[in-house]
């Protein structure tokens, strides 16, 4: 029932308000943004569009000109190199190199509107990364032979810009990344590590010679090969290694030169990230006398202009609060950047710090009034530590709940586990809180942007650090009055999935789930899963002595008759991170225990969904659900879920 209170204010249960961001919003004219990258006077970034399939596409602007799609409808720019992909084009001069999503070919393309030409051949190789060595006429990139038996072999490699073919120039180790030449192209520097290490555990930076035949040698490795998360190393325009390194408990920048290691800004706060996906990067150089760098501290993003010889730093981009990626060149700084009421946006800053919003991922305005502001938020936790997050209160200038109802609460669980959250406006937050949903979007132990003391704070914990968070989180808030503890409802992706479904097992602080792609068995996830995280579990739970009865504990299937909720579930069918096999067990045994569950599955979509018409789907079947379970009648026409015993 809605009252009509007068100023056009209406008087609506929680969760039935009608609101101006539609399911047709939610994918309709939204990208996703990626991979910005700036050369001479051009820059460049990635978009995935939902509307075309989830087809990604490199898309430039130069000054003066409109933006453009570099890609033809018949591709797209993505790379699959240990799953997750990234570092997926290079763009020089007149041409721009990339990797096909199809086939995983390197192609190249004359700009501006070339027709792309297959460079390698077809066959079992991946590739992500690219440096180009003009000297040597080869691109060196990341190479990932699924080839031959076993798990796949990734080195650097050569590729001749003429015939495409491939020649080894590093191996021997199970992982590299950011293979980059000095200015002259007489030093090589990359990362490697090797299992069961992940890249934000213990990364080497490795150095060597080059001689003018591509031959290396001498090579050293200049990090301190143990405990110690090297990130983006890079040459800055004078010829000096740059490189972030948590060594100091915090990722801060340091330099390598005449064979010693400085840290250039020290301080509490993290310039670096988990290196899930290729070619990350919060740092470059605008010119060879300063340095741009994005840092954060408790959740929060700056940029700043570092100048090298005076040290004098400057603030930029102030109104951004969060930052994916920082590129710069010729004087032109490129970075992909949110903030609470400001989508995610490809933003180029002149040397006077005049910022340019050339890319939106959200097209069309918001109307301001609607939108739900992030309040940061520390609370205790178990074992008298202090978690973090991120709580959005309902928003909508047209409604109001009646006075002694509470709204009910969402909490956001994200993947990872090393990721974190962050502060840009993100619709699948806003699609709730204009309903009347109060969510909490939750940075766990063992998220990132807090130190490494912190991130590492789930090792030996996965399944109990990070549900207690969510369960005190959940408790503080109501507590606090903010929200309905009689209806508390956590969702999740991934691992976050898996925190959701651990949370059910565990507790009955929640009165619904959703899981995406979760995790329900921790034994054969890690039995099946891909290289890349094929010894996540030895830190996570524990090394391969222990970890069997670990497993056995922490799996949500094996406590799976614990679960008293409703639950419904997601799963794309070409998953091969977290195959469909690990919901399907899920679903069939909340089925087998009577309890309401409702599942969809969808052909065609992987670890994240990506077309337009499932991730519409995937939001109208989750507000129909918790309609039904939580008692209210959203405002939506949506098609039905089937729930089994509701």
């Amino acid at each position: 029932m809605k009252i009509d209170v007068g100023d056009g204010v209406k008087v609506s249960p929680y969760g039935s308000w009608s609101s101006s961001l539609s399911l047709d919003h939610m994918v309709e004219d939204v990208v996703r943004l990626a991979e910005p990258a700036v050369d001479g006077s051009a820059v460049y970034w990635i978009e995935t569009r939902p509307s075309e399939k989830g087809r990604s596409v490199l898309v430039t602007c130069a000054p003066g000109q409109e933006q453009s799609d570099v890609t033809p409808a018949d591709y797209s720019v993505r790379s699959r190199a240990h799953e997750y992909g990234g570092g997926s084009y290079l763009a020089r001069g007149d041409r721009v190199w990339f990797v096909n999503d199809d086939d995983q070919c390197i192609y190249t393309q004359t700009l501006p509107a070339g027709s792309p030409e297959r460079l390698t051949a077809t066959g079992a190789m991946r590739f992500a990364d690219m440096e180009l060595d003009r000297a040597r006429n080869r691109l060196l990139t990341i190479c990932e032979d699924h080839g031959k038996e076993g798990n796949p072999e990734n080195f650097i490699a050569g590729v001749d810009l003429d015939s495409g073919e491939i020649s080894a120039v590093v191996s021997g180790a199970d992982f590299y990344s950011n293979p980059r030449l000095s200015p002259d192209g007489s030093r090589l520097s990359w990362l490697s590590w090797n299992h069961p290490n992940l890249p934000w555990d213990t990364t080497e930076l490795w150095l060597a010679t080059v001689a003018p035949d591509g031959e290396i040698s001498e090579q050293r490795c200049v990090s301190l090969g143990k405990d110690e998360s090297v990130f983006q190393p890079q040459w800055s325009p004078d010829g000096d290694l740059f490189f972030v390194s948590d060594r100091s408990g915090w990722w801060n920048l340091f330099r390598f030169r005449d064979d010693a290691t400085e840290v250039v800004i020290p301080e509490q706060a993290e310039c670096g990230v988990p290196q899930w996906v290729f070619g990350m990067s919060t740092y470059a150089f605008p010119d060879s006398d300063h340095v741009v760098i994005a840092t954060t501290r408790d959740g929060s993003w700056q940029l700043s202009r570092f100048g090298l010889a005076t040290g004098r730093r400057e603030a930029l981009a102030s109104d951004w609060t969060s930052i994916e990626g920082v590129a710069a060149d010729d004087g032109c700084i490129l970075i992909l950047a949110g903030g609470g009421a400001r989508a995610l946006s490809v933003v180029s800053i002149d040397p006077q710090g005049a910022e340019t919003v050339l890319k939106s991922a959200i097209s069309g305005v918001l109307d301001q009034s609607t939108i739900s502001k992030p309040q940061a938020v520390t609370y205790a936790t178990s074992d008298g530590d202090q978690a973090h997050g991120f709580f959005y209160p309902p928003s909508n200038p047209v409604y109001r709940g009646p006075n002694k109802e509470k709204p009910p609460l969402l909490m956001i669980c994200h993947g990872g586990p090393t990721s974190a959250t962050a502060t840009t406006l993100r619709l699948d937050i806003q699609f709730w809180t204009s309903r009347g949903f109060a969510v909490f979007d939750v940075n766990y132990r063992g998220s990132t942007g807090y130190g490494r003391g912190y991130r590492q704070k789930l090792y030996g914990t996965w399944g109990l650090a990070d549900v207690d968070d969510c369960i005190h989180g959940a408790r503080y808030l109501a507590r606090q009055g903010l929200v309905d503890s009689k209806r508390m409802a956590i969702r999740g992706g991934s691992a976050g999935g898996y925190t959701v479904l651990n949370a059910l097992t565990c507790h009955d602080e929640f009165s619904a789930g959703s899981s995406f792609f979760g995790i329900g068995d921790l034994e054969s996830m890690f039995e099946t899963t891909h290289k890349f995280e094929a010894c996540y579990d030895h830190w996570l739970i524990g090394p391969k002595e222990s970890r069997k009865s670990i497993a056995e504990q922490r799996s949500p299937i094996n406590s799976a008759d614990r679960i008293k909720c409703p639950v419904i579930f997601f799963q794309g069918l070409d998953d091969k991170v977290v195959p469909p096999d690990q919901s399907e067990s899920m679903v069939q045994a909340l089925k087998d225990n009577k309890v309401p569950v409702a599942y969809l599955e969808f052909e065609g979509e992987g670890h994240g969904f990506r077309q337009s018409q499932n991730i519409r789907r995937s939001y109208e079947a989750e507000l129909y659900f918790f309609g039904k379970v939580m008692g209210f009648e959203p405002a939506d026409k949506l098609d039905a879920v089937e729930i089994t015993h509701l």
